[in-house]
């Protein structure tokens, strides 16, 4: 006579089945929630270099784009860093939202075309460790929710790209 192993209960395959794709989902959404968090603050690092000066070192996000939280006039803000945009430019919503003065109006060049801005004054720009007061800047309507840091910051700082690493360095201070 043939002994046969029992059979294991069907009730437990699909219950292990079930497990083991819960842990697959939570596995996937913590990999897009960190996804999520880098994309939005850039990955950024700070530190200070080996002459002293202080340094922020920003990672590319999944477009190559250099994505940051800072600050303007103490307010948290969003930046997109632009080299190619001449001064921080910030969102009309933005700008009353941090209770600044339109100043005159101007026609500034976009990726669409031309456009009408407002010329206004930031009395502090940060962006971690890197800060500069009385910052030239426009107010934009219809820019997005981040603002572009522009030239009108950026050129104050030695800007170094590493791979898909940007390191901004303390320059010269404007203050």
């Amino acid at each position: 006579m043939e002994v046969q192993e029992p059979e294991k209960p069907l009730s437990t395959r699909p219950g292990k089945t079930f497990a083991w794709l819960a842990v697959i989902g939570l596995m996937l959404g913590l990999t897009a929630f960190y996804h999520a968090i880098t994309e939005r603050s850039g990955g950024m690092e700070q530190g200070i270099g080996v002459d002293g000066r202080a340094m922020v070192t920003l990672q590319a996000n999944r477009s190559g784009h250099y994505v940051a939280e800072g600050e303007i006039n103490g307010q948290p803000v969003v930046f997109l860093l632009d080299t190619g945009a001449t001064d921080v430019a910030i969102s009309d919503k933005t700008a009353r939202a941090l209770g600044l003065e339109f100043g005159p109006r101007i026609t500034v060049m976009t990726a669409a075309g031309p456009a009408v801005a407002w010329r206004t004054r930031l009395d502090r720009v940060s962006l971690g460790s890197l800060a500069l007061s009385d910052v030239r800047a426009t107010i934009t309507p219809g820019l997005g929710r981040e603002a572009l840091l522009g030239m009108s910051f950026l050129k104050y700082f030695n800007l170094r790209q590493e791979g898909d690493r940007l390191v901004l360095q303390g320059g010269s201070q404007k203050g």
